[in-house]
């Protein structure tokens, strides 16, 4: 890859934001960068339809909302990674930023929508469009908050994050949820379907290269298609009824206020935007050499949390850059934002065409379920690899003990909180505010350990657990 980079510019114009490679090579990593985010992207859309009650196998007369949704998620994407890539005033970061929609809220939005049909959606879009406007408020003081979520926090919540989805990869792999309770849940032929795709995302992933090895989640799933259409598991009967070519429609779902809604967007914006601070930094660092500077992080701020905005006007869900993307920079060594501007285009292109979201609802819910154990259980491998950069000494163990046997507990038995009024409960059934909550809040009371302290709790600990074969 950095040979191929090479060929298409010096050394200090791929370095360069501003540099456009010729267009022959533009076009296609600009190609690259849509097929690296692309299952990403429309997967969350998918999965609150699905709690909701019309997405893939619910048989509901709103499921055509859920290819509406699919659309969104690609049209806003689109529209987000241009505020980045282009910029106007103090949004965007002006730099190779790929937005998309993110997974970070599915944990809060899931106990809003949860059973509850398409009406339970202008609540939720009430809670992105103002989470959203709060999320771009952040932007002047995003530097000023960074020391209150340090790796032992933001790792906490990526690991969260992930835990909170690894249930709804297994559900979708054995059948999707209205299959619970029939013969067919769990079925030799829904796991055989989903085995496929996990094992060839595998074989992709680490015996390919280049952007084979980077799409390796959507060349998965691609196989895992092709197998259950020969299973007699995929039907376009959808594809046949959408439209070619829709325009979005303002507040498609309505628009309700909801303290629920709007609490958990808020607070979430938090971790969203020290993620996306983050993923600045790893794009300067990776393909420039250099930190970025407060301009480029205070834009890209504004960049996320107005997309998200806009994103819930039009019945899409929030919008944050996309770290898969960071490392794809970093792996091509093109820095040019022109390449990530081209991308967007395709993903707009993408989303005001509703046969291509029908195309992608077509994909059964078993396929997709080998997709996402794949994207989640990395969720979670990304929490933990956060979490190596913590110092473990006692008071960072107690912190985070007490946070994630809290936030988990009460995801996994959300009954525990029946007598609580309903915002509450809905807020503290996600397990994931809880767990940031107490984390923050507990990293800034407890003391810190001296430095002698520190080092005696660590080797005292290992010597009391080692493994001595003696």
């Amino acid at each position: 890859m950095a040979e191929y980079a090479e060929s298409i510019g010096t050394p200090e114009q791929l370095r360069d934001p501003d540099y456009t490679p010729p267009l022959a090579t533009a076009v296609p990593l600009g190609i690259q960068h849509v097929l690296a985010m692309f299952v990403s992207n429309v997967t969350p859309a998918i999965i609150v339809a699905g709690a909701a009650g019309f997405g893939f196998g619910s048989n509901s007369p709103a499921f055509p909302n859920l290819i509406y949704m699919i659309q969104m998620s690609m049209l806003f994407a689109g529209v987000a990674t241009l505020f980045q890539t282009i910029g106007f005033g103090p949004v965007g970061a002006r730099l190779p930023i790929v937005q998309g929609t993110s997974f970070a809220f599915i944990p809060i939005m899931i106990p809003i929508v949860a059973g509850k049909g398409v009406e339970a959606m202008a609540p939720l879009m009430g809670g992105v469009l103002i989470g959203g406007m709060f999320h771009a408020c952040l932007a002047p003081f995003i530097g000023k908050i960074r020391f209150a979520l340090p790796p032992l926090v933001t790792g906490l919540v990526v690991t969260m994050i992930g835990l909170a989805l690894v249930k709804v990869g297994i559900q979708y792999a054995a059948g999707g949820v209205p299959a619970i309770g029939t013969p067919e849940y769990g079925s030799l032929q829904n796991w055989s379907v989903a085995l496929i795709v996990i094992v060839v995302t595998l074989a992709v992933k680490f015996f390919t290269r280049g952007i084979l090895s980077v799409a390796a989640v959507l060349v998965g799933l691609i196989a895992g298609y092709i197998v259950a259409y020969f299973l007699g598991m995929v039907s376009f009967n959808n594809v046949a009824n959408a439209a070619v070519f829709a325009l979005p429609d303002p507040f498609h779902f309505g628009f309700e206020f909801s303290l629920a809604a709007v609490i958990g967007f808020c607070l979430m914006a938090f971790i969203s935007a020290i993620e996306t601070v983050g993923d600045v930094s790893g794009i300067t660092k990776g393909g420039a050499g250099r930190e970025a500077t407060t301009e480029e992080i205070r834009g890209a701020t504004f960049a996320d949390g107005l997309g998200s905005a806009i994103a819930g006007v039009f019945g899409a869900l929030p919008n944050t850059s996309f770290s898969q993307n960071v490392g794809l920079i970093a792996m091509t060594g093109v820095m040019s934002r022109h390449v990530v501007t081209i991308g967007a285009v395709f993903l707009i292109v993408a989303g005001l065409i509703p046969k291509i979201g029908a195309i992608v609802s077509t994909i059964p819910i078993e396929v997709l379920g080998g997709g996402v154990i794949v994207m989640f259980g990395m969720v979670v491998a990304a929490g933990i690899s956060m979490l190596a950069d913590v110092d473990w000494d006692r008071r960072s163990m107690v912190i985070f003990a007490i946070s994630i046997s809290i936030g988990l507990g009460l995801q996994l038995e959300p009954g525990a909180l029946q007598h609580l009024p309903g915002t509450a409960k809905v807020l503290l059934t996600s397990g994931l505010l809880p767990a940031a909550f107490l984390a923050i809040i507990l990293n800034l009371i407890l003391p810190m350990p001296l430095p002698g302290e520190a080092t005696e709790e660590i080797s005292g600990g290992m010597a009391g657990h080692r493994n001595d074969p003696a």
